[in-house]
This record gives C-alpha cells, structure tokens and sequence, in this order.
C-alpha cells in the first residue's frame, strides 16, 4: 500500500506541473536554449528576448521553488525534519548555485528572495500533507476551508514571486525583458483565479 505522504506528494506536484503547462502554453513557442536558462530560474523569463527557450523548460525552471519547497514540506513528514533543518538544507543548495554562476546571471539578491517564496511555499505543501483528500481540490478544502483563504495564499504567493522578479531585473540590468514578465504575471493570476474557481465551487468539480 502506497504511502499516504507519497500519494500526496504527487497529487500536489501533477497539479504544479499542471498549471506551469498551461502557463507555458499561453506564453511561449518551442525554441532552442542556451545552458543559462538550464541552470538558473526566473533568468530565461527575464531574458525572454534574448535566449532561446523551449516548453519543457520554461516548466522545469517555473518550478524550481516548488520543488525544492515540496521536496522540504515531504522530509519534515516523511523524514521527521524540523523546518529550520530543511530550510537549512534549501540555503545550502542555493548557495552553491550562487557559488557557480557569474553575479551578472544569478545575485544573492535573487537567492535571499527565492528563500522567502520557498519558506512561503514550504508552510502551503504542509498544509497539504496534513490535510485530508484523494485528490488536489480535496485537499486545498480540507487545508484551506474557503475561498478567501487559499486566495489568500496566493495573495501572499504573488508578493513573494514578484520580489523575485523585482531582484532578477536589477540582476539582469539591460537584459531583462520586462513585457514578458508582465505577461507571465497576468498569465499566472488568470490561470491560478480559475483555479480557485474550480476547486470551491461545487458545480464546476467532478
């Protein structure tokens, strides 16, 4: 028998990946990429001009937060970790990513801002791990209870990634491209309102 915590960890990560594909299919055509965008998130939206990016990874780099955070949120049920030792661990990482790339591409202001959406997000999955439900909409109403309240979240959600976007831009200087990410910004809030919409009202879920 599966795992409670291992069924939730992949509910909550489809629906993720879920909704970087929508996003991704709104806002971008295929096209080849350069190894920046690879390795480093929110760059290759700024750079939106410039580089040369595909689908595929425009949804690897948009989750790069939620993965790490989600990865997080699992070990502290999984595991019996504390969140100050997984956020430790989420520190760590980054700081080697910072460690590795040229300060033109990816800042410590990027990365003090990352953390703060991580954390943000590292409190929502655990949320979602405590919660009851066989599937995403369940369990965001057994967390949540109401609308305002998972709005709510992504209220907070919205204010952590556009310190991100604000730190990436002054990273990026000149190369940032600032009408792609507007246009990302409105992508998400449309898609993420219709998914609240979805989940609490009771005649649009199955």
């Amino acid at each position: 028998m599966a795992n409670p915590f291992d069924t939730k960890y992949k509910i909550i990560l489809e629906h993720e990946r879920s909704m970087a594909r929508a996003v991704a299919g709104s806002l971008i055509q295929p096209k080849p990429i350069s190894v920046w965008e690879v390795m480093i998130p929110v760059i290759f939206i700024l750079n939106f001009a410039k580089t040369k990016q595909s689908r595929e990874v425009f949804i690897q780099n948009h989750l790069f937060t939620k993965n790490m955070a989600l990865k997080a949120a699992f070990d502290m049920f999984k595991k019996e970790l504390n969140k100050q030792a997984v956020m430790e661990s989420i520190e760590s990482q980054t700081q080697k990513t910072l460690s590795s790339v040229p300060d033109s591409i990816y800042s410590d202001e990027i990365r003090r801002e990352q953390l703060k959406e991580i954390e943000l997000l590292v409190d929502h999955y655990g949320k979602l791990f405590k919660a009851d439900g066989e599937n995403y909409a369940a369990l965001v109403v057994s967390a949540y209870q109401i609308r305002e309240n998972y709005a709510a979240f992504f209220k907070q959600l919205k204010a952590a990634e556009n310190d991100v976007m604000t730190a990436a831009r002054r990273t990026l200087g000149d190369q940032a491209d600032s009408r792609a990410a507007g246009r990302l910004e409105e992508l998400t809030d449309r898609i993420r309102a219709a998914g609240v919409e979805k989940i609490f009202n009771p005649d649009s879920r199955p």
